[in-house]
């Protein structure tokens, strides 16, 4: 008996040191980033951004996969779906993880749940812009503008269910107007009617507007956050409107993987792309593109998107924000 359990524990033993042998040299083979927007966004523009510095840490290489459609849905549930086996990723962002599931409960993920923070990549402001020929040229000038009744003022986002449209409802509940959301295709569209003078404003990120900005073709009212930001430093701070201050809300970028994946392989992950957010050149990159590397840790990203998630869901249902 003695030594049937003996060659048991042996056995047992012989394979638990197999496994951990196997994530020990974790990763063997290449990786998949998923990133769930068409090629040319921001999430695009990250992932591809950081993704050759992470292949070099990690030692295997790393293939970004666009799998765009419905709002980051498509995407995300690709990701969730993945095998938790360290090698299928996801660049996500507020959109996809967090307020999708909060606009409709019927879908069948949750980005708190169902996803694991690997870290934070980083943080952007979000903008508000007009047209040139829109007469107020503040944020205080627009919303008491906006509050007279001859003045039917749209705004423009990327899509429901963006950052960018729980932002405009933010500043209307805020600066008690009822500007009307119209969601575009993308930011790219969006603007260039503003530009054009299609519709009156637009919410963006500060990647996607500040070429407009910058060319003089939009107005740009400033960043929808209480500080200014040091990535756009001209740019005024509406959440230091007198009556604005609670309009703070930005956009920001994760690396998660499914949720069930292994404590040793998501470690791995954390090390190397924190390191890779620390390095100078990729801080600089992502600064151009609108975006303040952050390089925090998973358990910091966890804690950020907790705190986010509830600016979302007040947003939401004081909006009445519904799927479309």
């Amino acid at each position: 008996m003695n030594r049937r359990c003996a060659a048991r524990w042996l056995a047992l033993g012989t394979f638990v040191g197999a496994v951990g042998s196997a994530w020990a040299v974790y990763p063997e083979r290449p990786l998949t980033l998923i990133v769930p927007f068409a090629p040319g966004g921001s999430s695009d523009i990250i992932a591809r951004t950081i993704a050759p510095e992470l292949s070099a840490r990690l030692g295997q290489p790393i293939v970004v996969e666009n799998y765009a459609g419905a709002g980051g849905v498509l995407g995300m549930t690709r990701a969730v779906r993945a095998t938790a086996d360290g090698y299928s990723l996801l660049l996500g962002s507020g959109s996809e993880v967090l307020i999708n599931k909060l606009i409709n409960p019927a879908l069948q993920f949750d980005g708190l749940r169902d996803l694991r923070p690997v870290a934070f990549v980083g943080t952007g402001p979000m903008v508000l812009v007009g047209k040139k020929a829109l007469p107020p040229n503040t944020a205080s000038e627009l919303a008491a503008y906006a509050k007279d009744p001859k003045h039917l003022l749209n705004y423009a986002s990327a899509g429901n269910g963006t950052p960018m449209h729980v932002a405009g409802e933010l500043f209307n509940l805020k600066a008690q107007t009822r500007i009307s959301h119209v969601p575009y295709r993308g930011a790219s569209p969006a603007l260039v009617d503003v530009m054009g003078g299609q519709i009156e404003l637009g919410i963006a990120t500060l990647t996607a507007a500040q070429s407009f900005i910058k060319a003089g073709k939009i107005k740009a009212y400033g960043v929808l956050s209480r500080e200014k930001s040091p990535l756009a430093p001209d740019l005024a701070a509406i959440g230091q409107t007198p009556g604005l201050e609670a309009v703070d809300l930005g956009v920001w970028f994760g690396l998660f993987a499914p949720a069930k994946t292994p404590n040793d392989v998501t470690a791995r992950l954390e090390t190397a792309a924190r390191a890779v957010l620390a390095n100078p050149e990729i801080v600089r990159k992502l600064a151009e593109q609108g975006v303040a590397a952050s390089g925090a840790s998973a358990g910091e990203l966890k804690a950020f998107m907790a705190q986010e998630v509830e600016k979302y869901r007040a947003v939401v249902k004081a909006a009445d924000i519904k799927p479309q």
